[in-house]
Order: C-alpha cells, then sequence, then structure tokens
C-alpha cells in the first residue's frame, strides 16, 4: 500500500478513539472493530455510513459502539436505519443504548431496525426487540414507546425480520439516500446477513459473522468499492471455529470472487491478531487488491 495512503488513514484515526464526522460525500467509519472478549482493547462491532457529513446508517451495535458513536459527533437526529447482523451480543449489546440515546433527541420520525429472523437456537428481530422493550415483560419497559406509534414522546421502530434461510440477495430498506440489500449467510447455527449498502455510484458491503460458504454473497457485492470482512480466525482454525467465520484464504478468494476494490479485516479478536501477518499473507495468495486492517474510528472512504 502507497505510503501516503497509510498516513491519510492514521490522520483519521484518533490513538484508538473515534474521529470526529468522517469527510467526503460518502464515508463508512468503524466505531468497533473488535470481538466478544475483552481482550483486545477495541470496541466490539459497528460501522457508520456517512453521507455528506451525516450518520445514516450503522450496521451492527456492539458493545461500546454507543460510546464511539458519541466520540464520531453522529447524531441519533440523522440516523435512518440500523441494520444488525445477527444477535450476538458483540453486534447487539449496545441497542438499548442507542435507543435511551435518542430519547433525548429532538427525533420525530420512525427509525427502521433490521435484522434476520430466528431459529430454534435465536430469536428473531421481532421477538429480540420485544424481549427488551415490552411494556409489560420487556428487561427495558420503560422505553416500550418505540414499539407503539401513539404521537408519544418517543418514535415508533420500523422494524423489518429478514429471511435468513434465504440465500438470494433482496432489497430490504431504502429511502432517497441510500438501499440495503441482505442475503443470508451461514455463522454456524446463528441467523445472519450480510448486507450491500448502495449510496449513489458508491457500493459498501458488509460481511457479518460468516463462514463465506456462499457464493451468493460475493455476486451480490460484486464490484462494491469497499468489502468490510470479518477476521476473527486464523488459518489453522478448527473445525467448529470454521464453521462460523472465514479463514484467511477465504477471505482473499471472497474478495477476489466479487472483485472489490478495498478490503478493511474487522472483528479482530486476539486469537487472528496473534496471527495477523500470516493471514495477510494468506489473503494476499488470492486477492492482490489494498487491504487495510481496521481500527476504531478509521475512516474510510469507498
Amino acid at each position: 500500500m502507497p505510503m501516503r495512503f497509510v498516513a491519510i488513514l492514521l490522520a483519521l484515526t484518533l490513538s484508538g478513539t473515534a474521529a470526529a464526522v468522517c469527510p467526503g460525500p460518502v464515508a463508512v467509519q468503524v466505531l468497533g472493530s473488535g470481538g466478544p472478549i475483552a481482550d483486545d482493547g477495541r470496541a466490539s462491532s459497528g460501522y457508520l455510513v456517512w453521507i455528506e457529513g451525516r450518520a445514516r446508517l450503522l450496521v451492527d451495535a456492539g458493545s461500546g459502539t454507543a460510546r464511539q458513536f458519541g466520540l464520531a459527533g453522529a447524531s441519533m437526529d440523522d440516523l435512518d436505519a440500523i441494520a444488525l447482523t445477527h444477535l450476538h451480543t458483540d453486534h447487539s449489546n449496545d441497542l438499548p443504548a442507542y435507543l435511551k440515546t435518542a430519547s433525548f433527541s429532538e427525533r420525530g420520525r420512525a427509525l427502521a431496525l433490521i435484522g434476520p429472523d430466528g431459529n430454534d437456537g435465536f430469536p428473531g428481530l421481532r421477538a429480540f426487540t420485544q424481549s427488551l422493550l415490552d411494556d409489560t415483560d420487556g428487561a427495558y419497559r420503560y422505553l416500550s414507546a418505540y414499539l407503539e406509534d401513539d404521537g408519544g414522546r418517543l418514535f415508533p421502530l420500523e422494524r423489518i425480520e429478514v429471511d435468513h434461510d434465504r440465500r438470494e440477495p433482496r432489497t430490504v430498506w431504502k429511502n432517497d439516500r441510500l438501499r440495503v440489500d441482505a442475503i443470508g449467510v451461514t455463522h454456524g447455527p446463528v441467523p445472519a446477513l450480510g448486507y450491500r449498502v448502495s449510496v449513489g455510484d458508491r457500493t459498501i458491503a458488509f460481511s457479518g459473522d460468516q463462514n463465506s460458504d456462499n457464493p451468493a454473497f460475493a455476486a451480490m457485492i460484486e464490484g462494491a468499492d469497499l468489502l468490510v470482512m470479518h477476521h476473527a480466525i486464523p488459518e489453522n482454525a478448527g473445525r467448529v471455529a470454521r464453521n462460523l467465520h472465514a479463514t484467511p484464504s477465504a477471505i482473499g478468494e471472497l474478495a477476489r470472487d466479487a472483485g472489490v476494490s478495498k478490503l478493511v479485516l474487522s472483528h479482530l479478536m486476539r486469537r487472528s491478531l496473534d496471527h495477523l501477518a500470516a493471514s495477510r499473507a494468506a489473503i494476499a495468495e488470492h486477492y492482490d487488491g489494498a487491504t487495510l486492517v481496521a481500527e476504531d474510528g478509521l475512516c474510510l472512504q469507498p
């Protein structure tokens, strides 16, 4: 990678904390680049899509990302949608914190909340939010007005539950600024989605946690300007881990097959960080495009 490009990236990262307002007409900011274990000095998974200086889409809401959202200078008033790739804690834990933050805002319009349906082991998005916000049994029942549209003090959530078993892409939400397409991906037994976000002529892909066994994901994100890919395991990981996550060589093959312009490695657990050099070499055997390593606060222009 050219040193000038490295310098620009480093200038947009403020010592592991989120930088204020990502510049450019379209930008992606890494709020959290870590995993579920508190051993990597990183917030868990979360990404902001900025459009003309306003944070419009949040992809994943893992632990610590709500703090990073505030440090970034983002506003819940501006946010159009939240898209959750799946409902593991390191991807969804801060959702109540975002909703509580929004309760102090002037926002009146609905907020789209996108996520997978459930199976025998995991609730779907609707059941998950009901367990949090139900006015009788919810853990945060004092925020139950988010499930209603009664003209009260809180705006309603537009909950969009996506069939994770459907392995073909479809548009799940759009407005005049952006479009969100989703597809079911394999994350072991966990209902999970991968996303493609289109803003004008820019395309950003978010893998979420997946083992990359669905070639339709690569087809959906073909030619993406930027792919944020989760790199949680080394090449020699065991069978169970490989059913949950893509190996470095599989990441390289996916990025190559999709023809993405830039690859960003995120969801960096200690077990992947300890083998990062070897993993990057394994990726480079298949993919010769720009490959970056995410840090909390990193801003990228697709």
